[in-house]
């Protein structure tokens, strides 16, 4: 089931997500309904708070990136498809490089977001089998996009205040709906 997108503005986005255990009521039909979500919406990357939901669960399909790929890296994202439960970022490194940025909950706003190429991350797999892993360049940068919600951050939150004023009345928007998106989403009330 295509479930709406929270948009912008709405408390969710900026709460901290708990972890969950492998209990939590629906678990298996949630991480499916988000897929489905991401895929229908044109997404690489969707994390619970964007469905309502305020638990540590993100998934990433960076698929998309290696159907028309620019380089080898992007060649090499065909079939990096994971779910991620209760994850902790335990190492970043590397010198910061920017990439434009996106989220499907801050449509029709792309900025540069400075984050470190290299990161270890500790999670659940989606059978709650404890892993660790390392990940580089754009599968990094889609998992720390991801990691920052259930966090409570957006990447806007990574722009300067400059950047972010200026964009103030596009966000203002979004907040009230007021942006054409061909996916469902919510709005603030």
């Amino acid at each position: 089931m295509i479930l709406p997108i929270v948009a912008y503005g709405d408390p969710v986005l900026k709460k901290v997500g708990v972890d969950i255990d492998a209990d939590y009521p629906g678990l298996n039909k949630l991480i499916e309904d988000m897929f489905e979500t991401m895929s229908n919406a044109r997404g690489v990357g969707l994390a619970a708070p964007q469905v309502g939901k305020s638990i540590r669960l993100f998934i990433v399909d960076a698929t998309p990136f290696s159907e028309d790929p620019e380089t080898e890296e992007e060649a090499a994202l065909a079939g990096f498809r994971k779910i991620f439960i209760n994850a902790k970022i335990t190492n970043e490194t590397g010198k910061e490089w920017a990439f434009n940025e996106g989220c499907l909950s801050i449509p029709k706003i792309r900025e540069d977001v400075m984050r470190k190429p290299e990161l270890t991350i500790e999670y659940l797999d989606e059978n709650f089998e404890p892993q660790k892993e390392t990940f580089k360049g754009i599968a990094a940068r889609i998992i720390q996009h991801e990691y920052d919600h259930i966090e409570g951050k957006l990447f806007t939150d990574r722009i300067s205040p400059l950047r972010r004023k200026l964009l103030q009345s596009k966000l203002t928007n979004i907040t009230k709906g007021k942006v054409d998106v061909d996916y469902r989403m919510k709005f603030p009330k």
